[in-house]
Parts: structure tokens; sequence; C-alpha cells
């Protein structure tokens, strides 16, 4: 099972970007120690999950054709900083570098959703000066243990509606369209972000926000 929630924005990305030139997005993940940064990143370019990995920072590429257009997607997997007064910083090098950004906490780790409240506001206040939205999706990982939560989805849910961000809560062990829909996700706010930034001064989308749940449904 999946929970969206997506962020304000306007209208249908896919109506608003006509063009069908190669749309090239890159993508900059965030987040503490052992949430599955990684992890999300190699389901979503080889569907295959793997729990553990080494202490590495790389970056990423993959090719994609969504609704009749090619899509490349450049990730970069960051790497935490061990200086617990760096941990929410973020580089004017990352900042510059990135279109979106995918914000990863555990469910079962409030200090890392703690990191994510704080990132959100670093990135904020970094792109303040950057005409139009700042498309950020935040991402609640480990559903499959959620006897273990620490975090509510609805205080997840808060943030990400208070924030203007996306949400998703999934589990990258357990699903991989529940990261596929993060990074498409991610991917239309871009879209609409850029297509913002051409438009007429002072131009603002519609606000919405929506909730679904993806995956079997329950019955009373």
């Amino acid at each position: 099972m999946v929970i969206q929630v997506k962020s304000n924005s306007g209208s249908n990305s896919k109506a608003m970007d006509g063009t069908q030139q190669k749309l090239e997005a890159n993508v900059l993940l965030l987040g503490a120690e052992n949430v599955g940064k990684s992890a999300l990143t190699v389901r979503f370019l080889t569907r295959r999950f793997i729990g553990e990995y080494g202490n590495m920072e790389s970056i990423y590429s993959r090719s994609d054709r969504i609704d009749g257009r090619e899509i490349s997607f450049n990730i970069w997997d960051s790497l935490h900083p061990q200086k617990s007064d760096a941990d929410v910083c973020i580089s004017e090098k990352q900042l510059q570098w990135a279109d979106g950004f995918i914000l990863v906490y555990s469910i079962c780790d409030r200090a890392s959703f703690n990191l994510v409240r704080r990132q959100v506001q670093c990135i904020r206040q970094g792109k303040a000066k950057v005409p139009g939205a700042t498309p950020i999706v935040i991402v609640g990982n480990k559903r499959d243990l959620k006897h273990r939560r620490t975090v509510s989805s609805e205080e997840a849910t808060l943030l990400a509606l208070s924030s203007d961000c996306g949400f998703f809560e999934i589990s990258v062990a357990e699903t991989y369209h529940g990261v596929l829909l993060v990074f498409h996700e991610l991917l239309d706010l871009i879209r609409e972000a850029r297509t913002t930034k051409k438009g007429p001064a002072g131009l603002k989308g519609i606000v919405r926000s929506m909730s679904a749940v993806f995956g079997r449904r329950r019955t009373d």
C-alpha cells in the first residue's frame, strides 16, 4: 500500500507541456543514514531491492519514455554528513544542480523525520531568490515495519501540505510501484515549475491537495 499527498500545483503538467524535446531532470536525494535512500534509487533504476549499501555517494542516470516524451533522470544519491552541526546544510553546489528534491525518512525513526523537516526549511531558504516553486517530495519509507512506527502518516501529511511538498509513504522493500510514483510525481512538479517560470510574472497555480491510497482496497 502507498499513501500519497500531492503538493499544490497548477494545471495538469501533461496538458501544459506540449513540446516533445528530451527533458532532463536533476534529482537530489537527501535524508539521514539507514532510511533507504540508496535502496529507493536502485529500486527505481533496476526494479530490484537491495537492503544494505556501503557508505558512498553517487550520481546515476536513467532514461524513460513518459507520455510519449523521452525523460532523462540524473539522480544524486547524497551522503549524509557525519558531523551533527552539518546534518541540515545543503551545499550551494547541490542547490544549484538540483531541479527537484526527494527527502527520505524512516517511519520508525523520528530523528530522521525531524531532519527532513529542517531540510525542507533549508531548501526553501536556499531557493528563496529563485523564481517559481521548488519541487520537493517527502518520502516516508519502511511502511512494511509500521508496527515499529514512531511517525504517523497524519503528521507527515501535515508537514507536506504546510510546506507545499508532495508526500508518499511507501515500502521500498515491498513495492516497485510506490517508488515509481515518487519519481513520476517529482517529474510532474519539475515540469510545472518550469512552465510557471516561462509564464507571465506573478502567475500562480490553482491550489489543490489530494490524498489517495494505492494498492489493495480495504473494506470496513
